[in-house]
């Protein structure tokens, strides 16, 4: 196996410039969590490994007048021990301490963790579920792109060849429900088997004023269930309408994946998953 050029440009401007010639024969390199083991065991081929960690565009996180800004290249350990994050955005803060083991947090990146386009990627159902924008530079210039048009399979984004990840803009959620859950065979070290993010707001009534639901591994792209949104806005969390809305939950993924042998399993999950995590707001 031939390695591949190591490039580490300085600047945002030269990390473009690089992207627009050789961007479709080209890895980013940030934490290199999954990069470099494919890269050890020949599954990843590329001539050109680029180093983006230095990057301070791709760094902070910030509470700005469009929303919570987390830049691509801020790891997960460090997302985990913000006090913007943990007030603003709480199921990421969950979801990121479920996120591998310690060592792999320190290191791995949310820009990374989107990148990827895995449908098991722990931070992107509540990412989902705070209609977050993603902040993309290329060598036209910049767009911003909601995180839910990112994906167009399992393992393949919608990010073009010279273009990488800047930031990601959250809409807060404080004070606000929030949670985030995985199935795995261990919490943290685990591949999410299936992981759900929930962000809702009741109004005085009691009704939901509105619920977003984020579901991961459980379908070919990471995906917001929003026939289940539609059905729950209004209504009060009382058992009867959240049974049926674990049911909608179930039509709604199947809707998506098909029947496969591994359906019967998925159908009981994501009912029980969703009742477990919205269980604090049912009405007896």
């Amino acid at each position: 196996m031939i390695d591949p050029t190591y490039a580490r440009p300085e600047t945002l401007d030269d990390a473009l410039l690089f992207l627009k010639r050789h961007g479709a024969d080209t890895c980013l390199l940030a934490g290199g969590t999954d990069v470099m083991v494919d890269l050890r065991s020949g599954k990843l081929k590329i001539p050109y490994l680029m180093d983006i960690s230095r990057l301070p565009e791709l760094q902070g996180i910030a509470l700005w007048e469009e929303g919570l800004s987390i830049g691509a290249g801020v790891t997960i350990s460090e997302i985990y021990a913000s006090p913007l994050v943990r007030e603003h955005a709480p199921s990421m803060l969950k979801a990121c301490a479920f996120f591998g083991s310690p060592q792999i947090r320190n290191v791995a990146t949310i820009g990374g963790n989107v990148g990827n386009a895995s449908p098991s990627a722990d931070t992107v159902p509540s990412l989902l579920v705070h209609e977050t924008k993603a902040v993309l530079a290329g060598s036209s210039g910049e767009r911003t792109v909601a995180v839910e048009n990112l994906f167009d399979g399992p393992y393949q984004s919608g990010i073009r060849p010279d273009e990488l990840i800047l930031r990601f803009i959250l809409a807060p959620a404080r004070g606000r429900f929030s949670d985030f859950q995985k199935i795995g065979r261990r919490k943290a070290l685990a591949i999410s088997r299936m992981s759900m993010a929930i962000l809702a707001e009741r109004a005085g009534d009691e009704t939901f004023r509105f619920i977003r639901l984020g579901l991961g591994s459980a379908t070919p792209t990471p995906m917001r269930m929003k026939a289940v949104e539609s059905f729950l806005a209004g209504k009060r969390p009382d058992r009867k309408t959240l049974e049926e809305g674990a049911l909608l939950m179930a039509e709604e993924m199947v809707h998506v994946t098909g029947r496969r042998p591994s359906t019967v399993y998925k159908e009981k999950a994501v009912q029980g998953l969703f009742l477990r995590m919205l269980e604090p707001l049912a009405e007896n």
